[in-house]
């Protein structure tokens, strides 16, 4: 085990997506209000770290296909990066998805999906551990295909000699229904008095047109 340093510098990592979601089973929020600079800067002032950036990877509806929530992203990642965030963004990619009915019957409706955006998630931990960039790795996401990018930190950490971290920071609360953080990480519980203390206090949606 390698001595830990007195200083452990901390890049929080932000699935976008991933978290949101779990913000909405956890603390009912009908959509994505964090301030991720807040919200990773919380977290770290809880552990002791510190925080030298914050990274965010989400993928956005194309304005063709959904203008209300591509007006929100965009505005949202140009506040973000105005506040120093790292954002990485790519357009969703739709196909075309069938259930079945109750009634027997199938519908067929356009289910957009990120492409790429886990896979650059994941190249950047990577990339940023063999730079020695962080000691601390805090991921904000529960997707346990990370759980491999976890496993490289250590063969990592061993291979440069020196004491490294992965951690995942997730949304708690008596109704998760994901209650696991990524296998192989120091698993931080988010409890709502720390995430509502973290609320981006802009709207990005579009306003209503009142008649």
């Amino acid at each position: 085990m390698f001595p830990e340093p007195a200083l452990k510098r901390t890049v929080a990592f932000v699935d976008g997506q991933n978290l949101f979601y779990a913000v909405r089973n956890a603390f009912g929020h009908t959509y994505p209000n964090y301030d991720v600079s807040a919200l990773a800067a919380a977290v770290c002032r809880r552990q002791n770290w510190h925080l030298t950036q914050v990274r965010f990877y989400t993928g956005i509806p194309d304005v063709a296909d959904d203008a209300k929530w591509n007006h929100f992203w965009t505005a949202k990642l140009a506040q973000m990066g105005r506040q120093g965030v790292y954002v990485f963004s790519r357009a969703l990619r739709y196909r075309n998805q069938t259930v079945q009915l109750p009634n027997g019957q199938t519908h067929t409706f356009l289910v957009g999906q990120e492409k790429g955006v886990d896979v650059r998630l994941a190249l950047d931990i990577l990339s940023l551990a063999y730079q020695k960039a962080y000691d601390v790795a805090l991921i904000f996401s529960q997707d346990q295909d990370l759980s491999e990018v976890a496993d490289e930190i250590r063969r990592v950490g061993a291979q440069q000699i020196r004491w490294l971290k992965a951690a995942c920071a997730f949304p708690y609360s008596p109704a998760s229904q994901n209650r696991r953080g990524i296998n192989g990480t120091d698993w931080i519980k988010i409890d709502r008095a720390t995430y509502d203390a973290c609320l981006d206090p802009r709207d990005y949606r579009p306003k209503q047109k009142t008649p």
